[in-house]
């Protein structure tokens, strides 16, 4: 509608009945613009007071600009709500000088407007049901309201006093302070007064609240309208929605390309005026921002919805507090999309930590991905934006469009994201969890013994390729059965974890917070691991917190600066991969990485985490040249914010999560590394905390002894007892891992000298060794049945190789039988697993055998109850051979032979139990004779 004229000339005062018009004429229009650019000195002599009647009219119209005139001369047209509020005083001392002035005017006004107004204010009445005229008016606009100034009966100023009194103060604390002038309206009928609940009821003239006596524009400024366009709006929240202002409450709506906005509050209905650029505004003469709802009318559509821009903040100072000082375990709680429930509205609170941003904005499916009209606000200081929409839901898309601090503009995924699309696909979904756990009975006894003192037995996995097509729920079917059949404790998942390329095989995270969706959603992940629990294997999961990679809708500079990765160049880029490391030093990046961990140990049940690459994170000069890197500030090269965030990580697991454990991959030799973080050792540094560690040095040199022929191992004997020097300085887990068998590297039974009879054997009798061997195993998938491929993640194990109808089935078969064989004894024996980490556990019968390729040790449980391991890593019988043996035990007997018929084996075997004679032997009092069958393993156990 467009806007009335401030009135000029002088008019007799009017009375109660008196109707006044709200259409200008063409001619007042014109008068009214020139008279906006006249100099406010001018102004000010021209501009005198309306008259206005006791009882007020209240009524939904479009706010005009008004000025306020003082005693003498009118005031600026400008004003703020604190000047409104002492200008209400002066107003009071001044009433009959006010009604000199409003008299004038208003004679004016008659003179110029008296045909029209009757017929003009009979239509633009307003639409809400006024009991005192008992009549139906025309439908109004959403932003109309009245501004009215004091009687000129001194009568009515005195009884007004108490009233004005008390809404003085609360205009000067509820009031926006709009930059937008008011201009004035004519004084009107009074209507019926309107609740907040939208019932219409009398209204005396004395009532009306004084902060309702000046009015100011509910329009937007142009520097507000600026940002909001632009995304560089801080508070949003601020300036849109609804606010007390002087006159009543304004509505501010931001819906780009809608035609219009309608407010509704109960009965009340009052459409906002159309500023443009998608802005609407409107000023309701109501006490107290009502309970309402939007119309918004696009083009084929109306859409009755909640405004984003009336809720509160769904954070707290709490968890504000909590993610600042890198503190928050639960932070996932508070980052990400949430559906949820917010002040009685359904909706999705979407929240995301971006300190270097303008702005932010939300985009999605749900406003055809442009976030222009979805401004989220920042939360002070934290670096935290916000924002609750209502009736969006689950299954949604969505990405967070960032506003960097050069003005450009990045549309980015969500860090915290719990759900992804199927890649190539980028986007972050909504999602909330409905899945109904089973697994409480596996939850409450694994944490009965720590894990190196339990048996742990792992199949590592890629779950894509395990079984190339299956989802986790057709997995969920096959796999649990699979790894129980074999005797596995437990199943190491390769990252599950969100990664844009395949062929990474999930170690170059985009999605930390989300399961891969190639497979399913996340309550389908959720499903796979109950089912492993109740099979009675435990989950353990790769976790990369060394690095990520640097797509442009990822972390990488995510916010327009550095920010997950570390601010100097030198120590941001992983040397080996391309790919950036994480910033350990900064509190909520930090916090990022320890809540990962929780989050995926807690929200999925996984019991353990194996921590990739930890190596690249304790050195800064891994990798690197001379030049490439900076000493830490004693002059090292430890990275000591690596060595914190991994002590804190696994403190905070350790604690919140019972029975969980940690594996550490790391190479080096790097001083406790599964040593609790609060006992120092030599170097100085606490211990990092791992439950586990990966034996890289045995993994080497063992496979390098094997892959000798045999006639040469002799020379390198040394290679297979070497890691019984250091066995005990950490908690150790033998790998067999990916690593090992793909990328030219061939697979394991491959990697064995001879012919195919003589690789076969060579594979046997090693997994004999590692089983019985000091420390945890670890075997990846298809090396179980001695595939002779290399792995691929494109196909994943040669399953035909198990095929009755493939003429070498039964070798491979064999070789799994032995695998499962070796499971069962391995479990039943505490003599193999009680003691691992503790030299009582371990005592070599002979380990200088070089000549003869011979390795014989016994392993002890709690109660010296033994079991004699015998390797012949030579391709010849050796019959009679003695070894040395404890003279309490009357007989042993075989409980795996690697060279048994059975699993392909040539069948040299001892198959009645054999006695020790009292011939001293190997430093010990008895011994033995065995019959050692070529490239073999032999376990005996007290008969």
């Amino acid at each position: 509608m467009t806007p009335r004229p401030e009135s000029s000339g002088s008019r007799p005062k009017g009375t109660a009945g008196e109707k006044i018009p709200e259409q200008p004429t063409a001619a007042q229009k014109k008068s009214a613009a020139k008279k906006t650019a006249v100099p406010k000195q001018a102004a000010a002599k021209k501009a005198t007071a309306p008259a206005k009647k006791a009882a007020v009219k209240k009524t939904a119209t479009t706010q005009s600009p008004a000025t306020k005139p003082t005693a003498k001369k009118a005031a600026p047209a400008k004003t703020t709500a604190k000047k409104a509020v002492e200008r209400k005083a002066v107003a009071k001392k001044a009433a009959p000088e006010k009604a000199t002035a409003a008299k004038a005017t208003a004679e004016k006004v008659a003179a110029t407007k008296a045909t029209t107004a009757k017929k003009t204010t009979a239509k633009k009445t307003t639409a809400k049901k006024a009991t005192t005229a008992k009549a139906t008016a025309t439908k109004a606009t959403a932003t109309k309201a009245v501004a009215k100034k004091a009687t000129t009966k001194k009568a009515v100023a005195k009884k007004a006093t108490t009233a004005k009194a008390a809404a003085t103060k609360a205009t000067a604390a509820k009031a926006t302070a709009t930059k937008s002038p008011a201009k004035k309206t004519p004084a009107k009928k009074a209507p019926a007064k309107t609740t907040t609940a939208g019932t219409a009821t009398a209204a005396p003239a004395q009532t009306v609240p004084p902060e309702m006596e000046l009015a100011v524009s509910p329009a937007l400024g142009a520097a507000d309208r600026d940002r909001l366009l632009n995304g560089t709006h801080h508070d949003p929240h601020s300036v849109l929605g609804a606010h007390p202002v002087p006159g009543g409450i304004a509505f501010r709506a931001f819906r780009p390309y809608a035609l219009s906005v309608t407010v509704v509050a109960g009965e009340v209905r009052a459409e906002l005026q159309d500023d443009g650029e998608g802005f609407f505004s409107g000023l309701l003469p109501l006490r107290e921002v009502p309970e309402y709802r939007l119309l918004v009318e696009y083009e084929g559509t109306v859409l009755d919805t909640e405004d984003a821009y009336r809720f509160l903040p769904t954070l707290g100072d709490l968890d504000l507090h909590l993610i600042g000082e890198g503190r928050h375990e639960e932070l996932w709680s508070a980052l990400g999309a949430h559906p949820m429930t917010h002040q009685g509205v359904t909706g999705t609170r979407f929240s995301v930590w971006a300190p270097n941003a303008l702005g932010v904005r939300v985009a999605g499916t749900f406003n055809f991905w442009d976030g222009t009209g979805h401004v989220m606000r920042s939360l002070g200081s934290s670096g935290v934006w916000e924002l609750f929409l209502p009736d969006i839901g689950e299954g949604e898309l969505y990405k967070f469009e960032i506003t960097r601090p050069d003005g450009s503009k990045t549309m980015r995924a969500d860090p915290l994201a719990r759900r992804t699309e199927v890649p190539p696909a980028t986007s972050s979904v909504i999602t909330s969890s409905e899945y109904e756990w089973g697994d409480t009975e596996w939850l409450a006894r694994r944490a009965e013994a720590p894990a190196h003192q339990a048996p742990f037995s792992v199949y590592e996995v890629h779950l894509p390729s395990w079984r190339p097509g299956l989802t986790y729920r057709q997995l969920a079917e096959q796999l649990p059965g699979y790894v129980k059949n074999l005797g596995f404790t437990h199943v190491e998942l390769m990252p599950v974890a969100e990664h844009p390329f395949g062929g990474s095989w999930g170690y170059q995270v985009t999605g930390f917070y989300a399961p891969t969706a190639r497979l399913g959603t996340p309550d389908d992940f959720r499903y796979l691991v109950d089912k492993l629990h109740q099979a009675g294997i435990g989950v353990l999961m790769d976790w990369v917190p060394a690095h990520f990679p640097r797509d442009d809708w990822a972390l990488a500079e995510f916010d327009g600066r550095p920010l997950y990765e570390h601010a100097d160049p030198l120590r941001a880029a992983h040397p080996d991969w391309g790919t950036l490391e994480f910033d350990y030093g900064r509190n909520e990046v930090r916090n990022f990485l320890v809540a990962n961990a929780l989050y995926w140990c807690e929200e999925f049940h996984i019991d353990g985490l194996r921590v990739d690459a930890v190596a690249s994170m304790l050195y800064l000069d891994y990798s690197r040249e001379p030049g490439q890197w900076t000493p830490n500030e004693y002059g090292g090269r430890e990275n000591l914010d690596a060595v914190a965030f991994l002590q804190e990580m696994n403190a905070t697991l350790y604690r919140r999560v019972p029975g969980v454990v940690t594996i550490a991959e790391e190479s080096t030799a790097w001083d406790g590394v599964t040593r609790a973080t609060h006992h120092q050792g030599p170097s100085g540094f606490g211990g990092l905390g791992f439950g586990l560690k990966w034996n890289m040095g045995w993994m080497h040199d063992s496979l390098q002894y094997m892959s000798h022929e045999p006639v040469y191992r002799k020379y390198h004997h040394h290679e297979m007892t070497f890691s019984m020097v250091y066995a005990y300085s950490e908690n150790y887990v033998l790998p067999i891992s990916h690593d090992e068998v793909v990328h030219g590297k061939r697979s394991l039974v491959s990697k064995m000298p001879g012919d195919w009879w003589q690789q076969r054997a060579n594979h046997r009798a090693y997994l004999g060794f590692m089983w019985a061997h000091p420390g945890k195993q670890l075997l990846f998938m298809g090396q179980e049945f001695a595939q002779g491929a290399e792995w691929s993640e494109a196909h994943g194990p040669d399953w035909w190789l198990l095929d009755p109808g493939y003429g070498a089935e039964a070798e491979h078969r064999g070789v799994r039988d032995l695998v499962r064989d070796l499971n069962t004894v391995y479990r039943a024996t505490e003599a193999l697993w009680r003691l691992d980490t503790d030299p009582a556990g371990f005592e070599w019968v002979v380990g200088d055998a070089a000549d003869d390729n011979v390795l014989a040790f016994l392993r002890l449980d709690q109660e010296g109850n033994p079991l004699l391991s015998v390797s012949n890593f030579a391709p010849v019988v050796r019959p009679d051979y003695r070894l040395g043996v404890p003279e309490d035990v009357p007989a042993w007997h075989e409980a795996v032979n690697t060279d048994a018929a059975v699993y392909g084996g040539s069948d040299v075997t001892n198959p009645d139990p054999v006695k020790p004679e009292a011939q001293p032997w190997h430093g010990r009092p008895a011994s033995i004779r065995l019959t050692l069958p070529p490239l073999s393993t032999v376990w005996l156990r007290p008969a």
